[in-house]
C-alpha cells in the first residue's frame, strides 16, 4: 500500500541489523522521532549513521524488528510512496550529465521553468548559474564535475526544496564545504526546514 505521511512520525522497534561482516551495527534498537522534531545523529566514522538512513530510505532491510513511519510499517508501503515522501540530501551529490534545469527539476518533474528558477533563488543557486554562459541551460558534467562541492550541495538542496517531502534528511550535507559556502547551504537548509 502507498504511505500516508500525517505527522512524519519515524520509530524503529527493537531493529536488530548487520552488514556482511557479521558485527551487529544495531541490536534491538529502539527509537522515537516525533513529526516536526529536528535530530542529528553523531558517531564514530562506521558507527551506522549512514545506515540508519539506509533503513529509513529501505535500501537494507532490517534483520528484525521494524521501522514504521506514522505507525505503517515501512517494509509494506510500496518503494516508491515511501521515497516520495522523504527529501534527501547526501554529503556525496549525484547529478546527471544533463542540463542544470533538468537536474533541479528531477526533484518534481512536473515542475515549471519559474518554479525551478524561484527555488534555484532561495537555495542560493541562481547567483552562480546566472554567471554560466548558457545559464540553466549549462551542462554539469559527468557526475556534475564542472561545479564545486558547494555548487552541487545547491543544487540538491534545490531538488530539495521543489520535492517539499514532510520528512527532509541531511546525510553529512556540509562536510566538504568551505565556511562562506557553508554560510550559503546553511542558510538554504533553513529556509527547506520550515
Amino acid at each position: 500500500t502507498p504511505l500516508i505521511i500525517s505527522k512524519g512520525k519515524i520509530q524503529f522497534h527493537q531493529v536488530t541489523f548487520h552488514h556482511d561482516e557479521g558485527r551487529h551495527l544495531f541490536k534491538n534498537n529502539s527509537i522515537v522521532i516525533e513529526g516536526g522534531q529536528k535530530i542529528g545523529l553523531v558517531g564514530f566514522t562506521g558507527s551506522g549513521k549512514s545506515t540508519f538512513v539506509s533503513l529509513i530510505l529501505r535500501l537494507f532491510e532490517v534483520e528484525s524488528g521494524e521501522i514504521t513511519i506514522d505507525d505503517q510499517n515501512i517494509k509494506h508501503v510500496t518503494q516508491q510512496s515511501l521515497r516520495e515522501q522523504i527529501a534527501l540530501i547526501p554529503q556525496d551529490i549525484t547529478l546527471f550529465y544533463r542540463t542544470l534545469m533538468e537536474n533541479i527539476r528531477f526533484g518534481n518533474i512536473k515542475a515549471t521553468d519559474e518554479q525551478i528558477i524561484k527555488i534555484a533563488k532561495r537555495a542560493h543557486c541562481h547567483e552562480f548559474i546566472s554567471q554560466l554562459p548558457q545559464g540553466y541551460q549549462s551542462l554539469v558534467g559527468e557526475r556534475g564535475m564542472k561545479l564545486s562541492a558547494g555548487q552541487r550541495q545547491r543544487i540538491a538542496i534545490a531538488r530539495a526544496m521543489l520535492k517539499n517531502a514532510p520528512i527532509l534528511i541531511l546525510d553529512e550535507a556540509t562536510s566538504s564545504l568551505d565556511s562562506i559556502t557553508e554560510q550559503y547551504v546553511q542558510n538554504a537548509l533553513s529556509l527547506i526546514m520550515q
